[in-house]
């Protein structure tokens, strides 16, 4: 559901910035004040997870159309809602500058479509509520799901919203919504059954990485912290390096969308704030596409992977040291 810069105005992309700007800093504000020892290597290790799963387009039968992971519900369960949205917004960041998915005047709408909604209202509203008074594999099911659905609904409408209010005339408002929300019904669906699987692991494995988790859940992990971090990392690597090779080829719910309403995937921009951006983008896309510049050779998709996967751990780790989270960690200790 990457939004490419032709779908927003200038005006709308600003003031998306903003806004995903204002969350950000609340974030860090959080984040600095609540921060555990152990959520640091989680950040990365789990940015890392759902970069190499959003490359992971799955068929939706019977449509033409494929979807992937979001990531936002089950990052904020994870993290907390704070952690979980700087980390979604370390996933974007990479996928724009690295290899030009999605677009950079569009970067704020990706990051409140994609991140806020799965972060802030998925962990709030769904995820905090569901687990009180204990939680269970049953909970955590409902509410990865039920998160995923309602917050990729969110997500969804936003998209529609923001092409309406940049005066997209080529996506007729009522149509466009009308074509999105069903497709994201059933993306949203399936993301919940996969959040649903990794949130349910890492429960028998280490529950208290878990946002919320009692003292009495925290002492019930079957793994050591290490293995549990190592086994999520391994599936990382597996993930971007070898699973992403079975990707669907059918365009996202996003293109599908605008080649129903508007008769074809790509949508024209003109202006020099356009060109910028994506003369920005083209110089810092080292592999456009996920894949090796001028060769469609499957090597540069497992490249992509890994090499994407290691850009995410770096730049939150580079992140965390910008805001002292290693000092705080070291304090803690």
């Amino acid at each position: 559901m990457h939004m490419a810069d032709a779908l927003v105005a200038p005006a709308v992309a600003g003031t998306m910035f903003a806004c995903s700007a204002a969350a950000a800093v609340y974030s860090v504000k959080q984040v600095k004040l609540d921060i555990d020892t152990k959520k640091v290597p989680v950040m990365g290790v789990m940015g890392a997870f759902v970069f190499a799963a959003q490359m992971i387009n799955f068929t939706i039968p019977g449509t033409g159309s494929s979807g992937h992971l979001c990531g936002g519900m089950m990052l904020s369960a994870l993290l907390g809602p704070w952690g979980g949205f700087l980390t979604m917004i370390g996933v974007l960041l990479i996928q724009g500058l690295l290899f030009a998915d999605g677009g950079l005047l569009a970067l704020g709408c990706n990051i409140w479509n994609m991140a806020f909604y799965g972060c802030f209202l998925g962990a709030l509203l769904i995820w905090k509520p569901m687990m009180k008074g204990g939680m269970s594999k049953v909970k955590i099911a409902a509410a990865s799901i039920l998160g995923c659905v309602l917050t990729l609904q969110l997500g969804a409408f936003s998209v529609c919203l923001e092409t309406y209010v940049s005066g997209i005339t080529e996506l007729p408002f009522g149509i466009f919504v009308g074509t999105m929300q069903p497709i994201h019904l059933a993306i949203g669906f399936v993301e919940g059954l996969i959040t649903a699987a990794v949130l349910v692991f890492v429960y028998e494995a280490r529950p208290e990485l878990l946002f919320g988790s009692t003292e009495k859940e925290q002492e019930e992990g079957r793994f050591s912290f290490r293995h549990t971090l190592a086994v999520l990392a391994a599936a990382a690597v597996l993930t971007g390096g070898l699973l992403s090779l079975a990707a669907s080829s059918n365009p996202d719910g996003l293109e599908w969308s605008i080649e129903k309403v508007a008769g074809g995937a790509e949508l024209e921009a003109d202006g020099g704030i356009y060109e910028a951006a994506g003369s920005i983008q083209e110089t810092t896309s080292l592999l456009p596409d996920y894949g090796l510049k001028g060769s469609e050779s499957a090597l540069g998709t497992s490249v992509s992977g890994i090499a994407g996967a290691a850009a995410v751990v770096a730049l939150c780790a580079g992140l965390c040291h910008i805001f002292k989270l290693f000092r705080k960690c070291s304090e803690q200790e």
